[in-house]
């Protein structure tokens, strides 16, 4: 295989957009996203991680005590990222409440957000990156740090569900640049 620069990537801007589940889904990398689906604003100069997690058990065989087979036991696909625009949509998600018409929030640390669609657009260019999570809720947050000079941040991990949508995916991702 010949090596080529111009396929290198490197995530420059993009966008991570929430939606209700059942909020019609994307189907390609660049088509404007559905009714439903909003932008969270600006995320922390982190950018996302996209973390897989696999846990496996090995079968060992009476034989040479041989390891003859490697089973997975256990398998999650998380994003992780720090908001850093305050807005209605942001707060709801980070606290996983309603923002009432004063502006005000009744916080519960025990109630989570719910299962919402995701979608992670990733831009180079004119190369973009899409990832697309029909079943995604925040399953951590982490500490909201309120200092001079630094910026809120609403960190939160979302885990990724399986979905019918996916026939048991948990997500589906789309290249432009692969695209034929």
């Amino acid at each position: 295989m010949a090596l080529d620069s111009s396929n290198v990537r490197v995530a420059v801007t993009g966008a991570v957009s929430v939606g209700p589940t059942g909020t019609t889904a994307p189907t390609d990398a660049d088509t404007a996203l559905a009714v439903g689906f909003v932008d969270l604003g600006y995320v922390g100069e982190d950018g996302v991680t996209e973390t897989r997690d696999r846990s496996t058990d090995t079968i060992k065989a009476w034989q040479n005590a041989a390891i003859i087979r490697e089973v997975v036991t256990e398998a999650k696909l998380s994003y992780n990222f720090v908001l850093v625009e305050t807005n209605k949509a942001t707060v709801e998600l980070f606290y996983g409440t309603t923002v009432a018409a004063d502006g005000s929030i009744v916080i519960n640390p025990g109630s989570g957000s719910g299962r919402h669609s995701l979608v992670l657009d990733v831009v180079d260019g004119d190369e973009v990156i899409r990832a697309y999570i029909p079943e995604a809720e925040v399953t951590e947050v982490g500490d909201q740090v309120y200092a001079s000079g630094e910026p809120i941040g609403y960190e939160v991990t979302v885990t990724a569900y399986p979905s019918t949508a996916l026939a048991g995916g948990t997500a589906k991702k789309w290249y432009s640049s692969l695209a034929s």
